[in-house]
């Protein structure tokens, strides 16, 4: 008889080399979970009781290999919701969660929002989920990533305006009116950055979500914030995911592209990871918040009680 424990525990030892141990029983647990339809707390609860997966031996060796568990399983969580996932389509992080939770404490009434590079429609989708009475659209350029979104929206019922778009060329062409918000988790890691990168995603997920020229890093950035001053509404804002190395070249860009109150802040990490910025007239410097840190255009960082790690 095979026990949820010997699968744990099997899974666990032939992806510790490349995970280290607590990552690799972590992935045991949701491989076990998903496959054999029990939660995780029930496995831990009954490690003895009996579990039969069949392919099992197939699915350990393309884990071992780095295939990303979302993609095995067919599905990823994101802001409390489950997301399908597949090969070409870009696999949710939770620290996009972060960007969410940003934009809609800070835009509580948004009428209009739109994600630009939806892939999964994670972060569409979520706004919906969060702001019922918004209008969410999303862009995308790939038709695998747009299929994927749309079946999440219908899935999650959250319903959401899907088009294709080019997030450097387009995307004003595609979409008529203006935007309370635009958000985006455009591609962002150097090129030169691949060989650095855990095989799991450098050798698995979209290259063409993860990767931007070495010479011009901030290519989609840049597109972005051109496209959206036609785009945003009178003190519409814009948001970004961006890369944890870029904080200060994104400040000094999106003040050359003529946005005020830029502000680059950080995750619970303390890694500067979120840019936002508004399409207005500079106005007095506001009290500092608490939901992260905090740098300014007009410089100087603020520092709130820290933020407890994930």
């Amino acid at each position: 008889m095979t026990t949820r424990h010997d699968i744990i525990r099997r899974i666990t030892e032939a992806l510790t080399p490349l995970y280290g141990h607590d990552e690799a029983r972590s992935i045991a647990l949701l491989t076990a979970a998903g496959l054999g339809g029990v939660s995780r707390t029930q496995l831990l609860a009954d490690p003895g009781a009996e579990l039969e997966l069949e392919g099992l031996d197939d699915v350990i060796a393309r884990l071992a290999a780095g295939r990303p568990v979302q993609y095995e399983l067919g599905e990823a969580e994101f802001c409390g919701m489950s997301f399908m996932v597949r090969e070409g389509v870009l696999i949710p992080r939770p620290e996009t969660e972060e960007l969410v939770e940003w934009v809609t404490s800070e835009h509580p009434t948004a009428r209009r929002l739109l994600d630009v590079g939806t892939g999964s429609g994670c972060i569409a989708i979520a706004l919906k989920r969060r702001l019922p009475r918004a209008e969410v659209a999303a862009a995308d350029i790939a038709d695998e990533a747009l299929a994927v979104a749309a079946e999440n929206s219908r899935r999650l019922e959250a319903p959401i305006e899907l088009r294709r778009a080019d997030a450097l060329d387009n995307l004003a062409e595609c979409f008529a009116g203006t935007f309370d918000v635009i958000v985006s988790n455009p591609p962002y890691v150097p090129r030169s950055d691949a060989a650095a990168m855990h095989p799991n995603v450098r050798d698995y997920e979209p290259p063409g979500a993860l990767f931007v020229p070495d010479d011009d890093p901030l290519l989609f950035y840049r597109a972005i914030a051109r496209q959206a001053r036609r785009m945003l509404a009178p003190d519409g804002g814009l948001y970004f995911e961006i890369y944890e190395r870029a904080g200060e070249t994104m400040r000094r860009m999106l003040l050359e592209e003529g946005y005020a109150e830029v502000r680059i802040r950080r995750d619970l990490f303390g890694r500067e990871r979120m840019a936002s910025a508004r399409l207005a007239a500079p106005q007095a410097e506001a009290a500092p918040e608490t939901g992260g840190d905090l740098r300014t255009a007009a410089g100087g960082t603020t520092n709130p009680t820290p933020n407890e790690q994930r």
